[in-house]
């Protein structure tokens, strides 16, 4: 005999203005809360968010920073949330695999890319930015480390705006999964997919657009068509913060045989690779980090600005 389950919808906390811009049919853009957690220091955490967020502003769409608290999703963070976040040292990153969990536990958690893009399409999102999205690892055909944030990229409907991913990763093989699951990246007036603070990784991306009026009809023909994966629009870092891709190569390359001569492995190697890639370029890597979130946030908003303007036309 089947048993009948009761559907509970998942706790949405929306701000005022997160809520009055989604009912009024404004665009909004998600954004996740983990740089703020896991990035930067205090204070530099807290105003690197309020830059975001500000950028989000600058290109037309409201900023809905997504986390967790309570037994909540926050579906947008006001000053005092962010500052919350911001000076805790003890609130933990929430994957889109912890989600259930952490909702149940009470207390705040900080969201990924893939928990932040699932939360946003509960809130009726289409728009989420991140300076860089997660990946398959290298090493990956022995370990099989891939980032949840792929794996979501294949469940949810969004389109998802970033500067690609960090050379950290085998980027080869991340592209061949976005792929080999559908999800359509489009690079906009660049050939290249980006490498978060590096401008190129050298691989040619599938797709390029190089006008705002034809970004939006590709990502409004993908939200329309069925399926359920997201679409992955690219922006690379702006020149004067840029790092060359060469330099950062090669000081992978030393920091990943040091790891393995320390015996770093798992969870903790990409955290120890990124330690390595700063102190070795005196922190320009920390600068370029603050610059591309700013950057692609402002990108972002300014998409989901028009897309929203295409929308109310198409409908008059």
């Amino acid at each position: 005999m089947k048993v009948n389950r009761l559907k509970q919808a998942i706790p949405l906390k929306f701000t005022e203005e997160v809520a009055d811009a989604i009912n009024e049919r404004r665009a909004v853009v998600a954004l996740e809360s983990n740089v703020i957690t896991h990035g930067l220091v205090y204070p530099d955490n807290a105003l690197t968010a309020f830059n975001v967020e500000k950028a989000v502003r600058k290109g037309g769409a409201v900023p809905a920073t997504i986390g967790i608290e309570k037994g909540q999703i926050l579906i947008g963070m006001n000053h005092v949330d962010i500052e919350c976040f911001a000076q805790s040292k003890s609130i933990p990153k929430v994957g889109n695999r912890d989600i259930s969990v952490a909702l149940a536990g009470g207390g705040r958690g900080a969201t990924t890319v893939a928990s932040s893009i699932i939360a946003a399409e509960l809130a009726n999102i289409d728009f989420f930015a991140s300076a860089g999205i997660g990946g398959v690892h290298r090493g990956a055909e022995k370990s099989m480390d891939i980032s949840g944030d792929l794996i979501q990229f294949t469940r949810s409907k969004i389109a998802v705006v970033c500067a690609g991913a960090k050379n950290i990763l085998d980027l080869s093989l991340t592209m061949e999964f976005l792929e080999t699951f559908g999800v359509p990246v489009i690079s906009y007036q660049f050939d290249f997919f980006p490498a978060f603070y590096c401008k190129s990784s050298n691989i040619k991306s599938p797709h390029r657009i190089d006008n705002i009026d034809n970004m939006v009809m590709a990502i409004r023909n993908h939200l329309t068509l069925k399926g359920d994966t997201s679409i992955l629009v690219t922006k690379p870092i702006e020149d004067k913060f840029a790092i060359e891709e060469q330099e950062v190569e090669e000081i992978i390359e030393r920091a990943i045989r040091n790891a393995e001569n320390e015996n770093v492995r798992g969870n903790s190697i990409t955290k120890y690779l990124m330690h390595a890639i700063d102190k070795e370029t005196k922190g320009r890597t920390s600068t370029a980090n603050s610059a591309v979130l700013v950057s692609t946030a402002e990108f972002a908003g300014k998409i989901a600005a028009e897309y929203v303007k295409n929308l109310k036309e198409k409908v008059l």
